[in-house]
C-alpha cells in the first residue's frame, strides 16, 4: 500500500504541471473515485483546509490522505511521492536552463502548459461549486472573495480566514436558531 501511495502521487506530481491548482482534479479522481481513500466530503474538507495551512496543497493534500490511508508512513510515502516529481525537474531544467531559454519553441511550450493549467484549476473551481451546499451566503461569499482576489484586494489567505470566520459564525447562529424551535 506504501508504493501503491507513492506511485499514485509520484504520477499526479509527474504530469500536473502548475503546481498544486492544477492537481486537485487529478488528488479528486484517485483519492475519491478511483480508490476510495476519502469521500466526497473529505476531499472537500481537504482542499480548504489544505489551501489554508502553509505549504502547497497538493503536498499538504497528499500528506492528509496519505495519513488516512497508512498513517505517518503513508503520509510519508504520499508527500514524497507528490514532491520528488517537482524536485527532479527543477534541478532538470536549472541545468539546462541556460542552453533553452532564448528558443521560441521553448516559450510556446510554455504559454501553451499555462493555459492548459488555467483550464485545469477552472475544472477544480467547478467540480468544488457543485458540491457546496448552496444558499444566500454561499454565494455572497463566492462574489465577495471573487472580486477582492479578481481586482487583487487582498491575499488569499485573508480571503480564506474571513471566508473561514464567516463560516463558523453562520453555522453558530444556524446551529442556535434550531435550538430556539425545540
Amino acid at each position: 500500500m506504501y508504493f501503491k501511495l507513492f506511485w499514485t502521487f509520484f504520477k499526479i506530481g509527474l504530469f500536473t504541471f502548475g503546481g498544486g491548482y492544477a492537481m486537485i482534479p487529478f488528488i479528486h479522481k484517485f483519492g475519491v473515485d478511483k480508490y476510495q481513500w476519502i469521500t466526497e466530503q473529505e476531499f472537500m474538507n481537504i482542499i480548504a483546509i489544505a489551501e489554508s495551512t502553509p505549504g502547497p496543497i497538493a503536498i499538504n493534500s497528499a500528506t492528509y490522505i496519505g495519513h488516512k490511508v497508512k498513517g505517518v508512513r503513508g503520509s510519508a510515502a504520499a508527500t514524497l511521492g507528490v514532491s520528488l516529481p517537482s524536485f527532479i525537474i527543477i534541478i532538470l531544467i536549472a541545468a539546462f536552463f541556460m542552453q533553452f531559454k532564448d528558443n521560441m519553441h521553448v516559450e510556446y511550450a510554455f504559454q501553451g502548459i499555462r493555459i492548459g493549467v488555467a483550464i485545469l484549476v477552472v475544472n477544480a473551481a467547478v467540480r468544488m461549486y457543485r458540491k457546496l451546499d448552496k444558499n444566500y451566503m454561499s454565494y455572497i461569499l463566492i462574489a465577495i472573495g471573487f472580486g477582492l482576489l479578481l481586482f487583487d484586494f487582498l491575499s488569499v489567505i485573508y480571503v480564506i480566514i474571513v471566508g473561514g470566520g464567516i463560516g463558523i459564525i453562520t453555522q453558530i447562529l444556524k446551529a442556535r436558531g434550531e435550538e430556539n424551535v425545540d
